[in-house]
């Protein structure tokens, strides 16, 4: 890799460039020597540490950028216009990044402003579905229950009222020495009506929520497989700019959102208000204007003291999910890493990072708990005040003549009983916002559009074994201002053929690979499939005409046969036992894993090693049977012996089909039909692997022979090990002769 950059840094024109370049290559070879592992190591160190190594040259390369000075990037830009102003185009794209949370927050795209009505009224179509009758009648059926569980609640202190009446005025009447005259005294009847109204109400409420929840957890499940699906249909640009457990916090905190406010706005908020109406009505009716006016008055007061601390408090709850979210991702990123952490022994200095970021969180929880014991307060206060004038009334026209002791029991109860939807309202407010902001950030997921999409009624792509030319027609393409990365690429792969692309570091081999798929757009120029242009056709038709075996070979948690079948889910046992066969990986998984077919593979495919890696994903590609099949360096990670098996799987797979090889080492491509060599994003030298290194002069053969020459070395010093072991062995057997 080292020799791939000493090359990129001669190729490169600008002096700026050369010096950024020359910089980061000093230290970046000592880092390398630090991290440093052996020919034949496949496990997830390698890994590891060549995603460390290259998040560690992205920064030292901004780092170069930000020594040049601004003077130099200035004149840069303002003697050579970007690709895009060159193209009279738009910059759709981002080079890849990571974000907190959403790709709108680093510029990919401009979320849609979500509004509250706005998602609310999204939330009812789920509710109230067009073409689900039975779903309708739930919620109708649902709503009458809630009604008349209300009406039974406002009339149990009514029925108290009639019961305490009686019994004030007529207590020679009940006699309790002589039951049968009990049970038929009016004011026995009036407290049996009483605890059956109660146990009605109750009932109600629960067959009410019995009823809604079918709609409510039908409704969650599809709005989280929409967003689910939304996810999926976002282009590469999307993904390569967020980060995992944030996206599934936003995903799972939404959901929670919207099954909260669906149930609070149905339940709680609306049959509040219809209780709150209820009883200043009744009050109005029984005690006088005056008695309504207070209750109304007190519930007014509460409803703005809790809107107005809520409010207040609201940052708090966005601070605490914001620290809980950079907790969550700091553990994730720092578990997802527990071998390099192992490797440089920085236990505590991940633990440390772990507990600032719980720090924060802390302090954000601590101030939301005192803000809400405020709130509590506060609300506590303005009910007790309320109630106090309303029995402070109620006492002084008893005292009058005006009410009875029956009187003063039902406005008690009435405004207990509205304290305990009140004192909800409360936590369903605070709750309903909190919901919202999550419910947002959700909403903001689905709004964001991508690029990458099929056009009105495109047509399906038109491929066969028989006729897959590939076609580069004058590509141009970057990921960010002022780096292109294709200019003005050209190259055509026949029919059967398979066509290899080497180059150095950057000089747009795998981009080559993403604009095929169709995971990004050029800005300039056309992708052919068989003459069709691929951004006019289906995109899932385009995508099932190719297989590809990647570099990094990123495996489902999941069993080595799911893994396997994941080409084609339709597939049948015995094909996807073939596909392991022609991949060479079937006699392992029969012999050495345990469970054979049915093992688990660890989280992304930690329990294989890089080789077993790479056959499930040839045997994969086998069993999807695209026309297509490209492999993005596919041995790179892999030492000799491995290799070898490897390409000898690849070689039975691409027999007779349309193929592309992006590769690294330029021994696995010498039998492609044609290699092309990149540089500065076009193609510099194309040739067989023959006719290229007969020009001494080629970079090619420049190439070579340097690969060569290392492979030469490290053959050597494997060859002196062996040397140094067998003469110890020797001396050792000396030693063991007894004299």
């Amino acid at each position: 890799m080292t020799s791939l950059l000493s090359i990129r840094c001669h190729l490169l024109r600008s002096n700026q460039d050369r010096l950024r370049l020359r910089q980061s290559l000093r230290e970046f070879s000592a880092l390398r020597k630090a991290l440093q592992t052996p020919a034949r190591s496949e496990g997830l160190f390698q890994h590891q540490s060549r995603h460390r190594l290259v998040q560690w040259f992205q920064s030292s390369k901004q780092h170069a950028e930000k020594k040049c000075g601004s003077q130099a990037r200035n004149a840069t830009r303002t003697s050579r216009p970007s690709l895009f102003q060159r193209l009279g185009v738009q910059r759709r794209n981002w080079h890849p990044g990571t974000s907190d949370l959403l790709t709108a927050d680093v510029g990919i795209g401009k979320p849609k402003d979500i509004t509250s009505k706005e998602m609310i009224k999204s939330m009812f179509s789920y509710i109230w579905p067009k073409n689900n009758i039975s779903f309708r009648i739930r919620v109708v059926v649902a709503l009458g229950l809630l009604v008349a569980a209300k009406a039974l609640n406002v009339t149990v202190p009514l029925i108290f009222k009639y019961g305490v009446d009686y019994l004030n005025d007529h207590t020679k009447l009940l006699n309790v020495d002589d039951t049968s005259s009990a049970i038929f005294t009016v004011a026995f009847s009036v407290m049996i009506a009483y605890g059956l109204a109660r146990t009605g109400a109750a009932l109600f409420n629960e067959l009410r929520n019995a009823v809604f929840a079918k709609v409510a957890q039908n409704s969650i499940r599809k709005v989280a497989k929409n967003v689910f699906l939304h996810l999926h249909s976002m282009d590469l640009n999307f993904h390569l700019s967020r980060q995992t457990g944030a996206l599934s916090k936003a995903i799972d905190r939404g959901t929670r959102g919207i099954n909260f406010v669906l149930s609070a706005l149905v339940f709680n908020v609306a049959p509040t208000i219809l209780e709150v109406s209820l009883v200043s009505g009744l009050l109005f009716y029984k005690c006088g204007p005056q008695f309504a006016l207070v209750t109304l008055g007190c519930v007014a007061s509460y409803a703005v003291f809790t809107l107005a601390v809520t409010q207040w408090r609201t940052k708090f709850r966005v601070m605490m999910n914001k620290a809980d979210n950079e907790a969550g991702n700091v553990a994730i990123d720092s578990l997802i890493n527990y071998e390099t952490v192992k490797y440089f022994n920085n236990e505590l200095h991940e633990a440390d990072k772990y507990d600032q970021h719980l720090k924060k969180y802390e302090n954000a929880s601590l101030k939301t708990t005192i803000s809400l014991a405020m709130l509590n307060w506060g609300q506590n206060a303005v009910f007790s005040v309320g109630l106090t004038a309303v029995m402070v009334m109620a006492s002084q026209n008893i005292i009058n003549g005006t009410m009875t002791v029956g009187d003063l029991v039902m406005v008690n109860g009435l405004l207990f009983q509205l304290s305990l939807p009140l004192n909800f309202l409360g936590s369903v407010y605070r709750e309903i916002r909190q919901s919202l902001i999550d419910m947002r950030t959700m909403f903001t997921l689905l709004s964001l559009e991508t690029d990458i999409k099929n056009k009105l009624n495109a047509p399906a792509l038109k491929v066969t074994p028989a006729e897959s030319t590939v076609t580069f027609q004058d590509i141009y393409f970057e990921y960010a201002r002022d780096n292109p990365i294709l200019n003005g690429l050209s190259f055509s792969v026949p029919t059967g053929k398979k066509v290899a692309i080497v180059g150095g570091s950057g000089s747009g081999k795998s981009t080559i690979i993403r604009l095929l798929y169709r995971f990004y757009d050029p800005q300039a120029g056309k992708v052919l499939i068989n003459g069709q242009n691929i951004s006019d056709v289906d995109l899932d038709s385009l995508r099932k005409s190719i297989g590809v075996v990647p570099q990094d070979c990123i495996l489902f948690h999941d069993t080595v046969y799911n893994n396997i079948a994941y080409g084609d889910l339709s597939a049948p046992e015995e094909e996807v036992y073939q596909a392991a066969r022609m991949a060479e990986i079937h006699e392992s998984i029969e012999t050495r894993f345990p469970r054979k077919y049915q093992t688990q593979v660890g989280e992304r495919g930690l329990k294989l090693s890089g080789g077993e890696k790479q056959r499930v994903a040839i045997a994969r590609a086998i069993l999807k049977k695209a026309p297509i099949i490209v492999y993005d360096e596919a041995t790179s990670s892999l030492d000799t012996i491995t290799e070898a098996n490897i390409l000898n799987a690849l070689h039975r797979v691409t027999e007779g089909k349309t193929t592309i090889v992006i590769a690294h080492r330029l021994s696995t491509v010498r039998d492609a039909d044609l290699i092309l060599l990149l540089e500065r994003g076009k193609v510099a030298e194309q040739g067989t692997h023959e006719e290229l290194i007969a020009n001494p002069d080629s970079l090619y053969s420049e190439l070579w022979h340097k690969q060569i020459t290392a492979a030469d070395e490290r053959r050597l010093s494997v060859d002196k090990d062996i040397e140094l072991t067998d003469t110890a062995k020797v001396l050792d057997e000396k030693d063991s002769i007894p004299h």
